[in-house]
Order: structure tokens, then C-alpha cells, then sequence
């Protein structure tokens, strides 16, 4: 399943300047503060399901940005792209697991 999650992060591309806010933005990233803000949950979530809600949402965002619509909100589109970056580091490495050293 993280293998599924690292393909659709490595397969993401967006503008330049929306990442290099997104990775400027992750030194101040607080789960504890800024999960549950970003996500609407009353609860922290794990890593696993924060990364696939923050995957849908960024797509949802993403869809609105290219339509254009006046909907759209260029700041919480880089707070979610911060926080799945975040979160997407806490995931387990499942690839020693799948690739055994020999």
C-alpha cells in the first residue's frame, strides 16, 4: 500500500512555485497543531490515512486550479501540499521489506 502512495507522489507535478512554497513551508509544519486544521478532523490521523486524504484533497484542489474557478485558494493548496509532504515522510519504508538484502 506505501508503494501505491510513493508512485502517486513521485507521479504528482505541479507548479515550481507552489512545491518550492510547499517545501519552504515544511520547517514549520506542526502535525499536532496542523494536521487536524488542514484535514477538519477533531483528531490526528495516521500517517497512512492523512496521506490518502491529503492526496484526495490536493487532487480536488489541483482540478480547481486548472478550471480556474474563483473558488480556488492558492494558500490552502500549499498548506496541504506541506502537509502531505509531512506526513508522507512518517510513512514506513516498506521497500526493505519487499526487497530483502541478499
Amino acid at each position: 500500500m506505501n508503494n501505491d502512495f510513493t508512485k502517486s507522489l513521485s507521479s504528482i507535478h505541479r507548479p515550481r512555485l507552489l512545491i518550492r512554497a510547499a517545501r519552504f513551508g515544511l520547517q514549520d509544519y506542526n502535525r499536532n497543531r496542523d494536521l487536524k486544521r488542514i484535514m477538519k478532523t477533531p483528531t490526528l490521523l495516521s500517517p497512512i490515512r492523512a496521506v490518502s486524504g491529503l492526496m484526495q484533497e490536493e487532487a480536488r484542489l489541483e482540478e480547481i486550479r486548472k478550471t480556474g474557478e474563483a473558488t480556488y485558494s492558492i494558500s490552502r493548496h500549499v498548506d496541504v501540499l506541506i502537509a502531505l509532504m509531512a506526513e508522507a515522510r512518517l510513512l514506513p519504508d516498506t521497500s526493505v521489506q519487499q526487497h530483502p538484502a541478499m
